[in-house]
């Protein structure tokens, strides 16, 4: 008995080296080691977005320094061949945008020169003003632009045109969106980044966001004139969408960009679902005896008699004054019934 009552307690008997077992290396298990952690993690994570709030402001300010520059230092004629575009980072001009800007830009001197990065093989990147290089080089035919170079890094200059893009005042809500994104995905910045750097109110972020919940043949037809839809429509718009309506939504954009006297309130009632069409009540026969006396129908608050036959148009007469007579009598009864209350 001896010997089994040693076999089973030999497992508890301690260890011949005496040392203690390790004690896991992974993150901690007490709730003040937890807290420690999760309050590093949060101080890294506002560390870092103040890091990108300061980044983008930075990138902005600078260029819109040099946008603003309107004295000579720095400032010097740029052979527009040379100068390339960022896709993407254009705005967007309406038709009319477009015109007015090529009109100003015929008659008069530029006061604010381009800005551009010079890329040190010869070319150089529009960081800002590239529709007045567009117009300057297609409209007027022009082979030299004024401009400013920009010395700072490739990131700091997408950062910055796109950022300046997205607060710009008359930009399309459209085109702030497009700038979000680009922001986004240029930088890897997160949206609450941006939007604790840009400033901007939740209800205009709201409407900004918005168009990234419409259809992708919707988007694409805004694309083309962002003008033409705004946050608030596209709001309404990505509301309708999301209940169903789709193909009718994409349909109705669709016809706002290429329509110009269409509205954004007409576009959103062609958005809408139909309500279905009332059937309306069928005519009721009147009957005197075994002959028909007249048809009786109701409609759109109308009440109808139709008299037929040779006698029909006196039968109809007659009946006029019938009922003109019973409605006085019933007008009568009724005030008379009211007195007595």
């Amino acid at each position: 008995m001896s010997s089994k009552l040693l076999e089973k307690t030999a497992a508890l008997q301690p260890t011949q080296t005496g040392e203690r077992p390790s004690r896991p290396t992974g993150p901690a298990r007490s709730a003040p080691g937890r807290m420690f952690e999760f309050t590093n993690r949060i101080n890294e994570a506002e560390d870092k977005a103040a890091a990108a709030v300061a980044e983008l402001e930075e990138a902005r300010r600078q260029i819109e320094a040099l946008q603003q520059t309107t004295g000579s230092a720095g400032v010097a004629e740029v052979e527009i061949s040379t100068l390339v575009e960022v896709p993407g980072r254009r705005r967007k001009l309406s038709p009319s945008e477009y015109a007015e800007l090529t009109a100003n830009l015929e008659k008069n001197e530029l006061i604010h020169p381009i800005v551009y990065r010079p890329l040190g093989d010869g070319r150089n990147e529009i960081v800002s003003g590239a529709n007045r290089v567009a117009i300057y080089r297609d409209e007027l035919g022009r082979t030299k632009i004024l401009g400013i170079p920009y010395t700072g890094s490739a990131k700091s200059a997408e950062l910055g045109a796109a950022f300046s893009n997205l607060l710009a005042p008359s930009l399309p809500d459209y085109e702030k969106y497009r700038q979000f994104e680009r922001l986004q995905k240029e930088s890897g910045f997160t949206r609450s980044d941006i939007l604790e750097a840009s400033g901007l109110s939740t209800s205009h972020v709201a409407r900004i966001l918005a168009f990234e919940k419409l259809p992708a043949a919707a988007l694409e037809a805004v694309a083309e004139r962002p003008d033409r839809v705004g946050g608030h429509a596209a709001e309404e718009f990505a509301a309708l969408a999301a209940t169903g309506q789709a193909e009718s939504v994409i349909k109705a954009i669709q016809a706002l960009v290429k329509d110009e006297a269409l509205t954004q309130k007409r576009a959103l009632e062609m958005a809408r679902p139909k309500a279905p069409k009332a059937t309306p009540p069928a005519a009721r026969s009147v009957m005197a005896g075994r002959k028909k006396l007249c048809d009786l129908s109701v409609r759109n608050g109308v009440i109808g008699m139709r008299f037929s036959g040779k006698g029909g148009e006196e039968a109809a007469t007659q009946w006029a004054d019938k009922i003109e007579a019973f409605l006085k009598a019933e007008i009568a009864a009724q005030a008379g019934t009211d007195v007595t209350e």
